[in-house]
């Protein structure tokens, strides 16, 4: 696969994939027309706009920032994945795909206003300091986080290994505010989560597609495979994405090498196949994908692609529907565009886009009176999604995906009350019962 290192692919809806794909220099050095019609003239309207602005505007403005938000608005107004990545945001992109980063181990957002812890990562210095899910940072050593975004939020927590910083907390049962110093270390997000469940059957969760996520799924199935295992579910549900490379490594320990694991197509037409690569062993262990609404982008290749060549069978409800690849170009200040630039297909040649995976066996996830939901969000609900090109408008096959999607989805499942795994076990069990069957003389 050839790789261009200033280029990356996102290929999830958070995270990236490093390819290297139609970025040569007829797409960079495209001829621009200078006429009075051409780009010319539009980028004199635009020098206009700015002098006008930066002379009239009520206040004083940065050039910087009038030029990164008219970039913002141009990339907001192709689709939902293409974007501006200031330099501060395409650092912490790239650090997200590593898998690690110094810092404290906290996951935060922003509820009801306020900076919120959404949970501790195990084993980090938050996590051993008594940090949990649901505090709220008012302040980031003394400073108020009133009103602060997110990606500063991040920038002030995060910092070299062995530097301490105080974050002062909220928590309900508290009668003040209290503050927790904490030293920060390297964080090691771990993106495979393996065990063995009901004796012989092996379970492993990817949560996303980073660059150690091929080793770190290899080391586990060999363990199991040092158990004597009889089979595997390789659960997928809201999983994100993250990097093609990733997808197709993983991808590669299933299937013998040279099979065609997904094929991108841009705008001129031209096809780049993956395949599967370096699998001088791979494990052919009965399994069964688990996929659902959030899973997306990378997972629906691996998914996908097991699923086109008869490996396993796919479980669950209709996937998330992201079948377009993001370039990532950097640009000369440290910025760059994350822009849209081809689709993704299957080995069988079908288009994800706005139509996700359609399991083999559907199975609902159960959701009881007391249950916890939110609503289904997918990619053909996002605003400006582009439509599937393959798309035939077969009524019965656009009824047929209606029926496997999900309108919501529990907040949280225990695995006693996980009817999709519990489901996927027991077709597993069968497949075993039905092999060891004697066959009628």
């Amino acid at each position: 696969m050839f790789r261009s290192k200033k280029t990356f692919v996102w290929m999830s809806v958070i995270v990236i994939a490093f390819t290297g794909f139609l970025l040569g220099k007829g797409m960079l050095l495209e001829k621009v027309d200078a006429g009075e019609d051409g780009h010319y003239a539009r980028l004199k309207t635009f020098a206009e706009t700015l002098s006008i602005v930066k002379q009239n505007y009520v206040e004083e403005v940065d050039d910087k920032e009038l030029v990164y938000g008219a970039i913002k608005g141009m990339l907001n107004s192709l689709d939902p994945h293409s974007s501006f990545l200031p330099p501060e945001a395409f650092k912490e992109m790239q650090i997200d795909t590593k898998g690690e980063f110094s810092g404290l181990g906290i996951q935060i957002g922003i509820k009801d206003k306020m900076l919120t812890v959404i949970a501790p990562i195990e084993d980090t210095p938050a996590y051993k300091a008594g940090v949990k899910s649901g505090d709220k940072i008012i302040k980031i050593d003394n400073e108020s986080t009133q009103d602060i975004t997110l990606q500063d939020a991040v920038t002030k927590l995060r910092g070299p290994k062995g530097t301490s910083v105080t974050i002062t907390i909220l928590r309900e049962g508290l009668d003040k505010a209290k503050d927790f110093s904490i030293v920060r270390d390297v964080i090691q997000l771990k993106s495979v989560k393996s065990k063995i469940i009901d004796e012989k059957y092996g379970y492993v969760k990817l949560t996303q597609f980073q660059q150690k996520t091929a080793s770190d799924l290899a080391d586990a199935l060999e363990k199991f495979k040092k158990d004597n295992l009889n089979a595997l579910v390789l659960d997928l549900r809201n999983n994100p994405g993250g990097l093609l490379n990733s997808a197709v490594e993983v991808s590669s320990q299933f299937m013998p090498e040279g099979k065609l694991v997904v094929y991108i197509k841009g705008r001129t037409g031209d096809k780049q196949e993956f395949h599967t690569v370096n699998n001088s062993k791979h494990y052919d262990f009965p399994m069964i994908v688990l996929v659902n609404e959030g899973s997306a982008s990378a997972s629906e290749i691996v998914a996908g692609a097991l699923q086109d060549w008869g490996r396993s069978v796919v479980l669950g409800t209709q996937t998330f529907g992201k079948g377009s690849v993001q370039t990532v170009i950097p640009l000369s200040d440290g910025s760059a565009l994350r822009l849209t630039t081809a689709r993704y297909y299957t080995p069988k040649g079908r288009s994800i886009q706005t139509t996700g995976i359609t399991p083999d066996i559907v199975v609902k996830p159960e959701i009881k009176e007391e249950t916890k939901t939110h609503p289904v969000i997918r990619e053909k609900d996002l605003k400006q999604h582009l439509k599937n090109d393959d798309a035939k408008d077969k009524d019965a096959e656009t009824e047929e995906i209606k029926d496997n999607e999900t309108a919501e989805m529990p907040a949280e499942v225990s695995e006693k009350d996980d009817i999709q795994l519990q489901r996927a076990l027991d077709l597993l069990k069968s497949w075993k019962v039905f092999k060891e069957l004697p066959k009628a003389g």
